[in-house]
């Protein structure tokens, strides 16, 4: 049973996972991409209700980290006047000998649930096409091709789910 824990990105157990995922991606980024650009997180931007961001534990042992952040929405994007609440899923991560037991899955369903509990419409996140399991999990629960919305430059394909 995956069980979760609120933390701050500056955690030290939340750095070092960050850091092992950044590490991870500088390692498979496409060389044809140019280099992987880190990007560590900002605290103030994953404290709830504007986002949160969680360690994933399977019998208290780390299994993967992930978080949401609230992302402002221009007017212009305001769907029949009916407010959207955007937010963006980030560094959802699994290291590679935890991979293929559904913790990805089980952290994406909850940080759903979690944009969900803070009144999210729908949810975006970025990701690279290189990436070809983190895209089928998200075609999976949902999430349909977007243009993009930033300008990640680690990034090759955007991802949208509307929340009911």
């Amino acid at each position: 049973m995956v069980s979760f824990a609120d933390v701050a990105v500056t955690d030290a157990t939340a750095h070092r996972m960050l850091s092992d995922y950044f590490a991870e991606r500088a390692e498979t980024f496409p060389t044809a991409q140019g280099a992987y650009r880190t990007s560590f997180p900002d605290p103030g931007q994953f404290v709830a209700p504007n986002g949160v961001f969680l360690l994933a534990y399977d019998d208290g042992v780390e299994v993967g980290c992930g978080g949401i952040r609230e992302l402002p929405v221009p007017l212009t994007e305001q769907e029949d006047g009916i407010p959207v609440v955007r937010y963006e899923i980030k560094h959802l991560w699994v290291p590679k000998a935890r991979r293929g037991n559904g913790f990805g899955r089980a952290i994406l369903s909850e940080l759903e649930h979690r944009a969900r509990g803070f009144g999210a419409t729908e949810l975006v996140l970025d990701t690279n096409a290189s990436l070809e399991a983190a895209g089928a999990l998200y075609r999976s629960h949902g999430y349909e091709p977007i243009q993009p919305y930033n300008d990640n430059p680690n990034a090759t394909d955007w991802f949208r789910k509307t929340l009911s």
